[in-house]
């Protein structure tokens, strides 16, 4: 039997079996829609987290205070010997290496202009924050270049506090109230959108010593470093280190690249979208059960065709062959049928709801395929070789 009629011969067999075949290759298709479904919400995820995550830019620095094994928060704090100070900030700025510093400190607080308050996030900040950050000024300016250590009351508007205290009125020279500190309104910023759930323009920028003062705070909560293109994060967080250990006696600091940043936030992903394919891979191990018993049902019912086969010359391996790409077939045609719905729900996911992030790599595309194929050569090995190894005699008596 020739190739082209092994094929004729297996196709015509699954036409002549169509409730048998949907059922096998449902199970499969069934599967495979769910991994590329599910892969395809987790891929979305990583790339939509990732995205935020470098907005800002891929050659910062973070420093925080206390000396921990983590990525470094705020929290650190509590285990630190010495604050970061803003004369930490200032001497790490007179590094070669070092384009732009920014020393931070945030919380909660309450603005108020002409009986309109408003309780937003304030960000204590240098005057380089804009350059650091990548942000932009769409009305007057950022902080101007002040003593660090008494640095006017001056403050710039993030977009979304502008129009609800303003209404989109020129703020610049108002006095806005923050606390009990009156403040002159210096520049507003263009509008910058969410970052991983943060509103970044419902907000109100002030100099971090302002920040200090108004938070009660003797330490700043982290200093942000931006350094020049080109050059290697690790050396100039080396560098870094070098000036703060020099001025504080010891280590009681962390120091943070971006890539370090980037390196656990992908594995966390990389995580989720393992465990939400591993559902979808639970679905192919039905399917896979499914193919195995369906074949086996079609070999009992199909008995007396073995022995017509047998009679005519057919080898055991060539019934063998039959019935795994009989297998094969139906494992592709569900995969290919599965890829359709996956990809096209991922689709109509996305349309109905487009904030939600959906991708879907065409390298996964094409490994839920393989996955397919193997899944049904696999589960069609049993019986195939049942098949094969049914006695011709018998197998004609049957009938």
């Amino acid at each position: 039997m020739l190739l082209r009629d092994l094929s004729g011969f297996t196709l015509n067999t699954l036409r002549a079996n169509r409730l048998h075949s949907v059922l096998t290759g449902l199970g499969i298709a069934v599967g495979i829609a769910a991994v590329i479904l599910l892969t395809s919400l987790g891929q979305g995820l990583q790339r939509y987290v990732l995205a935020e995550f470098t907005q800002f830019g891929t050659n910062l620095i973070g420093i925080n205070p206390g000396r921990v094994t983590t990525m470094g928060t705020p929290l650190g704090i509590l285990g630190s010997e010495r604050l970061l100070t803003i004369e930490d900030a200032e001497a790490i700025k007179h590094l070669p290496q070092v384009q732009a510093v920014v020393p931070m400190v945030y919380g909660n607080g309450e603005v108020e202009w002409q009986g309109r308050r408003r309780r937003i996030t304030l960000y204590g900040v240098g005057p380089e924050m804009d350059n650091a950050f990548q942000m932009h000024v769409q009305m007057g300016r950022f902080l101007p270049k002040d003593n660090p250590r008494a640095a006017r009351p001056l403050v710039v508007l993030g977009h979304t506090t502008w129009m609800e205290l303003f209404a989109g009125a020129n703020p610049l020279g108002s006095r806005i109230r923050i606390g009990n500190i009156p403040s002159r309104v210096v520049g507003v910023m263009e509008a910058k959108g969410q970052m991983l759930g943060f509103d970044m323009d419902d907000t109100v920028y002030l100099p971090a010593v302002r920040a200090l003062d108004l938070f009660n705070r003797e330490g700043l909560m982290e200093i942000d470093v931006l350094y020049r293109e080109g050059l290697e994060a690790d050396e100039v967080a080396r560098a870094i280190k070098r000036i703060l250990i020099s001025r504080h006696g010891q280590e009681d600091f962390t120091i943070t690249t971006q890539a370090q940043m980037l390196e656990v936030l992908g594995s966390v992903l990389g995580m989720l979208t393992a465990a939400v394919a591993t559902l979808g891979g639970i679905s192919l191990l039905v399917g896979s059960i499914g193919i195995l018993t369906i074949m086996t049902i079609g070999v009992r019912e199909r008995i007396g065709e073995i022995g017509l086969l047998r009679a005519l010359g057919a080898t055991r391996g060539r019934i063998l062959q039959i019935f795994l790409l009989e297998a094969t077939v139906l494992a592709v045609l569900g995969g290919l049928a599965g890829l359709l719905v996956g990809i096209g729900g991922a689709g109509l996911l996305h349309f109905f709801i487009p904030a939600l992030p959906v991708h879907t790599p065409v390298r996964y595309v094409l490994a839920a395929e393989l996955l397919a194929a193997a899944i049904g050569l696999l589960s069609g090995v049993l019986p195939a070789r049942r098949a094969a190894l049914l006695d011709p005699v018998q197998a004609l008596r049957s009938e």
